[in-house]
């Protein structure tokens, strides 16, 4: 968390901001991760090209994300773009911003669990975390999907326990999805129950989810969900394999493609 970090943004950064006044001139805001420094949005910087009514681009309460063009420490002014972020920028740094405070309650319950406070969980570990996985949800992403990810990392201590436990009660872990296409067919007499028995067999794979979806004969698609690619990749050609060899082994034809 950046409250733990340094005490003023970078040039050229994205921080998310809350709109706390706008007037003809600009829109004044504050910093949501930077204890709620007040930055400034002059209207030139508010939207590309002539701007008639300010409130048109922003307004009082809106959550918005801005580049910071300038920081002066000294006098305490900070002044901001909202033009130069894009729609992009824009929803990866909110999501950011969210998994952040999402990480900060998940780590207040691992210090609770441990009767510790929030700076002895910085000072001990979090920042290291941070420094490990780029940042301290992905910390708790990854111990989610696999709770020795703390000891393969070389990290120690009673404290992992307590994290593994609480990313896992916290966390769904996010699933990655791919897909491809089969062809099956087969003249033999018990050509349509070879074809559903050789179908209905692939719905399970270790460590992923595997369906197979109807397109119109002969063609199906195959749809995986896993954590990560890897595992997803080696479902996918697992399943493809297994629907083809079986239809070959009972007299029938499977091709299998990874794009349509």
């Amino acid at each position: 968390m950046k409250g733990y970090g340094p005490e003023w943004p970078e040039e050229s950064e994205l921080v998310v901001c809350a709109v706390t006044k706008v007037k003809n001139f600009g829109a004044f805001v504050t910093l949501e991760e930077y204890g709620k420094k007040e930055g400034f949005i002059h209207i030139a910087e508010v939207a590309r090209g002539w701007i008639k009514y300010i409130r048109d681009y922003i307004r009082e309460n809106q959550k918005v994300v801005c580049k910071v063009l300038r920081v002066d420490a000294d006098k305490g002014h900070i002044d901001l773009s909202l033009k130069a972020v894009n729609e992009h920028q824009r929803r990866d740094t909110i999501q950011e911003w969210k998994n952040a405070q999402k990480a900060e309650k998940l780590l207040e319950l691992v210090t609770t669990r441990l009767k510790k406070d929030m700076e002895w969980a910085y000072d001990t570990f979090a920042g290291d975390l941070v420094e490990a996985f780029g940042s301290l949800y992905v910390a708790f992403e990854e111990a989610a999907i696999d709770e020795k990810v703390l000891e393969s990392e070389g990290f120690k201590g009673k404290w992992t326990e307590a994290f593994v436990a609480v990313a896992q009660e916290n966390i769904v872990p996010p699933l990655v999805k791919i897909h491809g296409y089969l062809e099956i067919s087969s003249t033999k007499p018990r050509g349509v129950v070879d074809i559903r028995e050789v179908l209905t067999s692939v719905q399970k794979e270790d460590g992923a989810s595997v369906v197979v979806q109807y397109i119109g004969a002969p063609r199906y698609r195959i749809v995986v969900e896993a954590p990560d690619y890897k595992t997803a990749e080696e479902a996918l050609q697992a399943a493809a394999t297994q629907v083809t060899e079986g239809m070959e082994a009972r007299g029938g034809e499977g091709t299998f493609h990874r794009r349509e």
